[in-house]
């Protein structure tokens, strides 16, 4: 545990260094946040706003990620495996829509069993951002489509969450959300976010971020507070949960294709999150207690926006 700690006031350390460095830098905002409606000012009718026909033009984004692993708001979805993460971005005035789905090209197996490539998971978005001031306001609503983690497997059952975030536009572009499950699993989960940009040129950035959550849970038969050995209580959950930082640098190929290699770290911020983080990882070990709960991983995004 003290080793675990130390490594995390490590990385903390060295990421707010940098952060300090980086303000005097030209900083940006956020390159993924939701499309933001462009205000109308008056203007003669002979006279057509640059403004308002640039809100009236449909933009999206296609990505593909490539990673070592995915962990989702600190549980382990993989392991030992290779993940292609493809997503579609539609937006327009305001409003986006989004489809992402998670390919694992080695499920795993605590057997050693030897499955073939499996698509496990679509997730489906639809939001509405929109700013007053520094502020901006994006509700929205996801559908989480859950397939078996390997063939013949079972399925876990769909989910469904409202959200709501709030982020200011000013430095370190904070965010915070709230999301709430609508459907079979019971919990609120809120995140905290923070990102930090330093343009070195026009084509190369560095992108520093970091965020941490709170997971409540009104279910202990979907979200229970585990014991120190890694076992599930009769406790509902409701403590600090995972921390992530992660620096990544994006790279513009051309105006609208970028590559970007990024790595993160994820970690539980508190006992309990580690105790349940490791009672609800892969099976790999006789012990629960004997699982991972911090990750560190990589890959690569490559995104083409029109």
């Amino acid at each position: 545990m003290k080793n675990h700690m130390k490594k995390i006031k490590i990385i903390t350390a060295f990421l707010l260094s940098l952060l300090i460095a980086a303000l005097p830098l030209t900083s940006r905002a956020e390159d993924q946040k939701p499309a933001e409606p462009v205000v109308k000012q008056s203007a003669p009718a002979s006279a057509p706003e640059p403004q308002a026909q640039e809100e009236d033009k449909v933009t999206g984004e296609l990505d593909l990620s490539v990673l070592s692993a995915y962990i989702w708001r600190g549980y382990e979805q993989t392991r030992d495996s290779v993940v292609v993460q493809p997503s579609a971005t539609v937006s327009y005035k305001g409003f986006s829509v989004n489809v992402w789905g998670n390919l694992d090209t080695r499920p795993y197996s605590a057997a050693n069993a030897d499955y073939a490539a499996k698509y496990t998971e679509t997730d489906y978005t639809v939001s509405y951002s929109r700013k007053f001031g520094i502020l901006q306001v994006t509700p929205g609503y996801i559908y989480y489509a859950l397939g078996a983690p390997y063939a013949g497997g079972t399925a876990p059952l769909d989910s469904q969450e409202l959200f709501l975030t709030l982020g200011l536009d000013t430095i370190l572009q904070p965010t915070f959300t709230v999301y709430k499950e609508i459907d079979h699993y019971h919990q609120w989960y809120f995140l905290l976010g923070a990102s930090h940009t330093i343009e070195f040129n026009k084509t190369i950035s560095l992108k520093l971020s970091a965020s941490a959550s709170y997971l409540l849970s009104t279910d202990e038969t979907t979200y229970a507070k585990y014991d120190s050995n890694a076992l599930p209580t009769k406790d509902k959950y409701n403590n600090f949960h995972d921390g992530t930082v992660s620096v990544s640098l994006p790279i513009t190929v051309y105006k609208t294709l970028s590559v970007t290699p990024i790595v993160s770290y994820v970690f539980p911020l508190c006992d309990d999150a580690r105790y349940e983080m490791e009672g609800r990882g892969l099976q790999g070990v006789t012990n629960p207690s004997d699982r991972n709960s911090s990750f560190l991983y990589g890959g690569i995004t490559f995104s083409f926006s029109f």
